[in-house]
């Protein structure tokens, strides 16, 4: 064989061999899989908090990890087989960002570890075994969403004390949502306050479920956390207007939109925190070991546009303790 002859073959034999070495090493890249029962774009700014938390763990979109989605869009149903998908697709990790999302996920794997979001005590709902040493291949954030589901019901109530019905918007196929009523209705009993209860499980069901409210002669809304509202939760603020009905939401992004009030975590803090257990188990921790994270910092968000539209006034001294006014 003559000499150019063969530095072309061996020029050949590269060219075939790079893309092949290439695409070798983008699928050795660890695959981080989101299991959520919301949509990919009602979370797109959490996401990217997400990925910003993962980046200041040294982990990068594209160059050493791999982030892929399952999105149920609300429909609960979907989740066992977006949770089978990623499990197939062998996953390193799975971030379950919603309680139906974390059921699905243990339900189909027993060994990927997998780090979630609990809107209520994991520990009671059955989740981990304690908060300190969770146990098996998961581990989280507990979001508190049902442990202040009172004290929304109590800000509600100190904003428009007049109040004697109050509405609560639920998902019936939420597996958290008899513990956070059965909560509610002890304090509104304490309070002198009656609650009413009206189900939504689809977006199709929030006009019936406020003609409920108004028929019921509900005089406020409260609408606890859930990726299904969260979904959709330009839609709902929109029915509070339209109806003039005071609501009181879990997250800023509800009064961001046009909703009265909000009390809770930051969701964009809880997404960057779940991001830190992610890197350290694709370091080499083991999620067994990685205790239950518990923030404490809420924060109340009020609307005083929205306020001024439905005739309120706002008290100075709740003003004041306000983590944020928008106006």
């Amino acid at each position: 064989m003559r000499r150019r002859e063969f530095i072309v073959l061996l020029g050949g034999a590269a060219a075939v061999s790079w893309p092949l070495a290439a695409r070798a090493q983008q699928t050795a890249l660890p695959v981080v899989g989101i299991l959520s029962g919301g949509s990919s774009a009602s979370t797109a700014t959490l996401l990217a908090g997400f990925r910003e938390g993962l980046r200041d763990a040294g982990y990068i979109e594209g160059q050493n990890v791999v982030i892929e989605g399952r999105w149920a869009e609300g429909q609960y149903d979907r989740l066992p087989v977006l949770a089978a998908e990623l499990v197939h697709r062998s996953v390193g990790i799975i971030f379950a960002n919603s309680l139906p999302s974390v059921f699905a996920a243990k339900a189909a794997t027993s060994t990927i570890p997998i780090v979630f979001i609990s809107a209520g005590d994991p520990v009671r709902l059955g989740i981990v075994a304690t908060l300190n040493r969770p146990g098996g291949n998961i581990t989280g954030v507990n979001f508190f969403a049902v442990e202040v589901a009172s004290k929304r019901l109590e800000l509600l109530i100190e904003v428009v004390p007049t109040l004697t019905v109050i509405g609560v918007l639920t998902n019936p196929n939420n597996p958290r949502i008899d513990i956070e009523i059965g909560q509610l209705r002890a304090a509104a009993r304490a309070l002198g306050k009656q609650i009413l209860v009206v189900k939504a499980s689809d977006e199709r069901d929030f006009d019936v479920a406020f003609e409920t409210l108004l028929q019921e002669r509900a005089s406020a809304v409260l609408i606890p956390a859930e990726p299904l509202f969260f979904v959709w939760r330009e839609q709902l603020v929109a029915l509070a207007a339209r109806h003039a009905l005071p609501a009181m939401y879990d997250v800023r992004e509800f009064t961001a939109a046009g909703g009265l009030l909000s009390y809770g975590l930051s969701l964009t803090d809880t997404y960057r925190l779940v991001a830190g257990q992610v890197a350290q188990i694709l370091k080499g921790a083991k999620p067994a070991d990685l205790p239950i994270l518990q923030p404490t910092k809420f924060e109340l968000v009020v609307n005083l546009r929205t306020a001024k539209t439905l005739g309120l006034t706002i008290p100075e001294p709740f003003l004041l303790r306000a983590d944020e006014v928008i106006e």
